[in-house]
């Protein structure tokens, strides 16, 4: 196939003949001009000549490293997605072409329909695949609001990570918006287009849940009355964001580490894998490295999913963007209630939510200002109708202070239980006993949540409950 004036431009860098006939044959039928080179030097005199829309590079040069090439493009080609061409089950190269700043790599022996996949994705990062549906306008992708430094540099971040396919671990408090994080992740990159498939690995019971992940066939056991699909083949082409990674069991990390390398799934009662082209997102407010540590999780699969690590700052840390978030809250509770307006903080209750710790971040904001929408019959919230316990007073505090140790809704600034405010009212000391007695349970049942309601006397849709009314979840 001759390819146009307007063709999209690869270079292909190796130094096996073969491998270069194969990859130029194939982008040739992609209608895609290529350039093939054997050389480090080769590679960066034909980058100073012209530039390319993509690059395919082996690792291993005869002149030097493959992962100069790759750093050499994203310092002065940012714009040009570059692939690496690693050995087969090198894992360790993989992921070292990520960190550098590759866009994807692919194995050897190279599968012609995996790379096919991956130069695809590439023509729609650089904005060179017609049939791609427009990139999402910022109103129509999911946003993080607040324009405090810590969040410009998250934004900066994600921009970047869009970008590439490399694994991203996300971690931060329970209601920070990390699953928001990874939604911006996969609506700006070039997976937009495709499913974005979001699962809470604590809520799936361990005996489902290779099924639950990897799907299953027809017969495979009682009850299997048709072939289907897991979460993988429903990611298929788009993003699998596992929420809460630190609770799978060690027998469903083994089959995950697989899935994830060999980039290949085997539904339960199949007998062969199924390629599938799935990046994959993972989230959890513990220390995933303080797991491994315990025993509890995997070191090689920690390190295979912590390729870019992004942390999502706490609340308490973005204080400025309190107003702005309360804002954009009580405007949606306004269309969600059917109001003619959106209600207003009085000056005293915005001051009130600007000094409280919100051990239970943004989700905890929105519990609160739900209900004080509920409770109060004006236009204007005053402060009483939020029920803060105790706010954290910051009249203390220095530039340079860390955060006042004093309690805060029967918490302590850095997330410790704490006792009783006695001059709390009697609703607010009953919260700040329950959140204790739940907290403490969770902690001690590892937060698995059936185990914690057992351990609380109650059943898990009470527990459920109680997290969601409390800004625990």
């Amino acid at each position: 196939m001759t390819p146009t004036d307007n063709a999209p431009t690869a270079l292909i860098v190796d130094d096996e003949a073969d491998i270069r006939e194969l990859v130029e044959i194939t982008l040739a039928r992609m209608s895609i001009e290529t350039l093939a080179v054997a050389t480090l030097a080769e590679a960066r005199a034909a980058f100073e000549e012209k530039g390319f829309d993509l690059c395919l590079t082996d690792m291993r040069l005869p002149d030097g490293d493959g992962l100069e090439l790759v750093s050499y493009i994203s310092e002065r080609h940012p714009h040009c997605p570059v692939a690496v061409i690693t050995a087969y089950g090198s894992a360790d190269s993989a992921v070292a072409s990520l960190k550098a700043g590759a866009f994807d790599f692919v194995s050897k022996p190279i599968d012609v329909a995996g790379l096919r996949s991956l130069v695809a994705q590439a023509l729609k990062l650089a904005g060179l695949d017609h049939d791609a549906p427009p990139h999402p306008s910022l109103d129509a992708s999911p946003r993080l609001i607040g324009n405090t430094p810590a969040m410009q540099q998250l934004r900066q971040t994600i921009a970047k990570l869009a970008r590439s396919q490399a694994p991203v671990y996300i971690t931060g408090e329970s209601g920070t918006g990390k699953e928001l994080v990874a939604r911006m992740i996969h609506a700006e990159g070039p997976r937009m287009g495709s499913t974005f498939v979001p699962v809470n690995c604590g809520a799936i019971p361990s005996e489902l849940m290779e099924s639950e992940f990897f799907g299953y066939m027809r017969g495979a056991f009682t009850g299997a009355m048709r072939d289907t699909p897991g979460l993988f083949a429903r990611a298929d082409g788009g993003t699998l964001f596992l929420d809460e990674v630190a609770d799978l069991p060690l027998t469903m990390q083994v089959k995950l580490l697989r899935a994830i390398q060999e980039r290949a799934i085997r539904p339960v009662g199949a007998n062969d894998e199924t390629a599938v082209d799935v990046r994959v997102i993972c989230a959890t407010h513990r220390d995933l490295a303080t797991e491994v540590a315990r025993g509890s999780f995997r070191e090689d699969l920690y390190y295979r999913l912590n390729v870019i690590e992004v942390h999502v700052p706490p609340l308490r840390e973005r204080r400025a963007d309190i107003a702005a978030l309360a804002t954009r809250i009580l405007e949606a509770l306004a269309r969600k209630l059917r109001l003619r307006r959106a209600p207003q903080l009085s000056r005293e209750a915005l001051e009130a939510l600007e000094q409280y710790a919100f051990p239970g971040n943004i989700r905890e904001l929105e519990n609160i200002l739900e209900r004080a929408v509920t409770l109060s019959e004006d236009a204007v919230i005053e402060r009483q109708y939020l029920r803060l316990s105790s706010p954290l007073l910051e009249s203390n505090r220095t530039t340079t202070a860390p955060e006042a140790p004093g309690p805060v809704g029967g918490y302590h600034s850095n997330g410790q239980p704490a006792a009783m405010d006695t001059s709390a009212d009697l609703e607010s000391q009953l919260e700040a006993v329950e959140r204790e007695r739940i907290q403490a349970a969770l902690e001690a049942c590892h937060y698995n949540k059936t185990k914690a309601a057992k351990h609380l006397g109650i059943t898990f849709r009470a527990l459920r409950y109680r997290l969601a009314k409390l800004g625990m979840n």
